[in-house]
């Protein structure tokens, strides 16, 4: 046996042996109960980071605790196409040389992209199988491979027949600086500091941090338990505005706040989702003064062509000195909606989107939580996903972007005379209506060219994935990233038909990240419920984020960003294994300094030393293979502490197994720890090394050639490659049978 462990040498030999035996393939036609895990699919953006390593530790640690139970465990890989994250990644390296998407038709683009993003996923999946991963690679799925295509749009086709699909405009959250809509589970507020205007509206005045949306005002609105205002409802105001004289209609309603403000709310449905819904009660018209480019429309008059925050500034100025502005409060803090990635501002305007209609979809994804079909741990983030399911509007499920699963609709060009689309012809962009287009541009090249696409909201369309004929064009715009993950356990086991789907499905655990219960496990849970009759799997486990030794969030900008290969190549896998789901406290965020893996690198050298002194001493006593392995617990003397070791190690058996099924990671390694270096090393070797009686020692040895070999295969789910180095020293020395410990069964089972 070698005199240190050198993890660098040893991983890579332990891997090859799992690989060689095909040690993680598993048989849906075993006969054993079934353990399934699907791996929530790292982003193909770039390469994994720590909070993935948390991940793979976790799920990695039950599955093999399972398989050494002697279930059937699954555990399928896979990643994810991230279509915004991995476009906008790419879009990064493209500015770079002076290039955007802008300079290439959607097919060009999109080839360019799928090179970016399996480069990537290359990297991943060594990544994956560096961190000791135990997963069926004969099942890896990628979420733009053909079966993951196929899934997703016929469950498109599907709800389309249902009539859970329609096309209408609304109002959307949208980012100019990219050029798509997100859907709510994308938006976070972040507070900022911005100046809070009072503009006179005849006899009434209006606070709002939007004045230049006051050119798409359709209505004034009051409380109508406001008793200021009540005479004034149902009555038209006439008021001098920036355009001239004005006039708009005040309209009581209960969602106004009287306390914010004066108690008057200007109502501008195009540009705030609330405005929206306060116009549909009120069949309010619905002006939009900001369009997609992020300029002001012709509707917004002499402003029109002009940037929004110029002419913020503009009417600003214009409202001061007709005398209409009657105070400014520059220091208001207020929430406004960003990108959850990126954090840049979003804008909320009325676009033609695919929505999705929810209210059967979260009705059933409620009761599946709340009568314990589906069981959430921590219990209190069952409050979080209640919540939001309760509030879940309709979702807006396209995306305008190229990279991703495209929406199967087809736009006649006779019957749609007003599609906008814009094209690449000979390395120039064209733009225009089809039907004016046309006489001087081929449909072909107009096809084959094409770049993006805009259809009216009354616009007719054909559903399905392959083209009807060549007078019709395609919808340009990519279903939103969760649609298609939000099938990722139907689309990895094969449904509706394979064997896989009939023996796996449900899963046992969904095991990721708090922070997308509601951006992935509650639509995850909608689509099996809506698809299958069931919920996809029987629990979830929320693990925290790994956080900054200060406790701030990660990130590139702030240099804070913890390298899982870093780690790896310093102290080794198991050493960032163990360190990581020793901080996992009930799913709460937590930081991560770097002596906790220093501290598992030496807990690793300190059981290799262990078992060197094992076979160093049994060999001084003569101790053969045979009778090592004769040893019955029977045989121990009652009160000494050979017995007393063995019943503690009994215990430790026990509490692991209930530790880890109440998903309590920590405490189940902090228990295997403390036994193997306080009981075993600290205490009870030494012990055996200084008897003088010939018997004691060796019946000692043989009790700590038992619990050693035993303590291995508890330690093996946590720490798999230096517990599977040390199995292989122990098969050499015919001290076990089984020639791999990742297929060797758990302590007494």
């Amino acid at each position: 046996m070698d005199k240190r462990y050198e993890h660098k040498i040893k991983e890579s030999e332990v891997l090859k042996k799992w690989e060689d035996a095909g040690a993680f393939k598993a048989d849906s036609t075993s006969g054993k109960k079934p353990y399934t895990i699907i791996l929530p699919p790292p982003n193909a953006s770039g390469k994994m980071h720590v909070g993935n390593a948390l991940m793979i530790a976790i799920e990695d640690l039950l599955i093999r605790w399972k398989r050494m139970r002697g279930y059937e465990a699954l555990w399928v890989p896979g990643t994810d196409h991230a279509g915004f994250e991995s476009q906008t990644t790419y879009e990064r390296e493209l500015k770079k040389e002076g290039k955007s998407r802008f300079d290439y038709d959607r097919d060009t683009f999109y080839k360019m992209m799928m090179g970016f993003v399996l480069n990537n996923k290359s990297l991943i999946e060594e990544q994956i199988k560096n961190m000791g991963a135990s997963v069926d690679w004969s099942r890896y799925t990628f979420t733009l491979e053909e079966k993951s295509i196929n899934t997703v749009v016929s469950t498109f086709e599907k709800m389309v027949k249902d009539g859970l699909i329609y096309r209408s405009d609304y109002v959307v959250n949208y980012s100019f600086k990219y050029g798509t809509t997100f859907s709510d589970a994308e938006i976070v507020m972040k507070e900022r500091t911005d100046p809070l205007y009072y503009i006179k509206y005849g006899p009434l005045t209006v606070a709002t941090v939007r004045p230049e949306t006051k050119l798409g005002d359709t209505a004034l609105a009051v409380n109508p338990e406001d008793s200021r205002y009540k005479d004034y409802i149902g009555k038209e105001i006439v008021f001098e505005d920036v355009t001239g004289k004005n006039s708009l209609p005040v309209i009581g309603d209960s969602y106004v706040d009287p306390s914010f403000g004066t108690g008057v709310l200007k109502v501008t449905p195009a540009h705030d989702k609330n405005d929206y819904e306060i116009g549909l009660r009120h069949k309010l018209e619905v002006k939009q003064v900001i369009g997609i480019d992020g300029k002001m429309t012709p509707i917004a008059g002499k402003y029109a062509g002009m940037k929004v925050m110029a002419a913020r500034t503009k009417i600003v100025e214009e409202l001061q000195e007709m005398g209409a502005m009657e105070k400014i409060d520059t220091s208001y803090v207020h929430p406004v909606p960003v990108d959850y990635r990126t954090e840049d501002y979003i804008e909320q305007l009325v676009m033609p989107n695919w929505f999705i209609k929810v209210e059967s979809l979260k009705k059933a994804g409620l009761d599946a939580v709340k009568k314990g079909a589906v069981k959430i741990y921590p219990k209190w983030q069952e409050i979080t996903y209640t919540r939001w399911m309760e509030n879940m509007r309709d979702w807006a499920i396209s995306r305008q972007i190229v990279w991703g699963i495209r929406v199967p609709a087809w736009y006649s060009i006779d019957e749609n005379p007003d599609l906008f689309v814009t094209f690449i012809k000979e390395g120039k962009a064209i733009s225009g209506k089809v039907a004016e287009l046309l006489p001087e541009h081929k449909i072909g090249e107009i096809s084959s060219g094409l770049q993006s696409l805009f259809a009216p909201n009354n616009a007719k369309y054909v559903i399905q994935k392959d083209s009807p004929g060549e007078r019709f064009l395609p919808e340009t715009d990519t279903f939103d990233t969760w649609f298609s993950s939000g099938q990722w356990p139907l689309i990895t086991l094969g449904y509706p038909d394979s064997n896989d789907f009939k023996h796996f499905y449900p899963t046992d655990v969904l095991e990721t990240g708090w922070e997308i219960i509601t951006r992935w496990v509650s639509r995850m849970i909608m689509f099996g419920i809506y698809l299958t009759g069931k919920p996809p799997f029987k629990e979830v486990y929320l693990h925290g984020r790994v956080m900054a030794l200060d406790g701030k969030k990660m990130s590139k900008s702030l240099g804070n960003v913890i390298n899982p290969e870093e780690y790896q190549n310093e102290f080794g896998t198991d050493a960032l294994r163990m360190g990581l789901i020793s901080g996992t406290a009930n799913g709460k965020d937590f930081a991560f300094p770097k002596d906790k893996v220093l501290a598992y690198r030496n807990f690793s050298n300190k059981i290799w030393n262990m078992v060197r002194f094992l076979f160093m001493l049994t060999e001084q006593e003569n101790l053969t293979a045979e009778d090592l392995k004769s040893f019955k617990h029977g045989d121990l003397v009652k009160g000494s502490t050979d017995l007393e070791m063995y019943e503690d190690f009994k215990e430790l058996v026990n509490s692991v197994d209930k530790s880890l099924g109440k998903y309590r990671f920590s405490d189940a390694g902090d228990a295997i720890y403390h036994y193997m270096w306080d009981n075993l090393a600290s205490t009870y070797i030494e012990d055996v090394k200084s008897r003088e009686d010939s018997e004691a020692k060796r019946m000692g040895l043989k009790n700590l050639s038992f619990l050693l070999i035993n303590c291995l295969k508890v330690l093996h789910p946590f720490m798999p490659f230096v517990t599977e180095t040390i199995w292989g020293e122990f098969l050499e020395k015919g001290l076990v049978n089984e020639p791999l410990l990742a297929k060797a069964p758990w302590p007494g089972v």
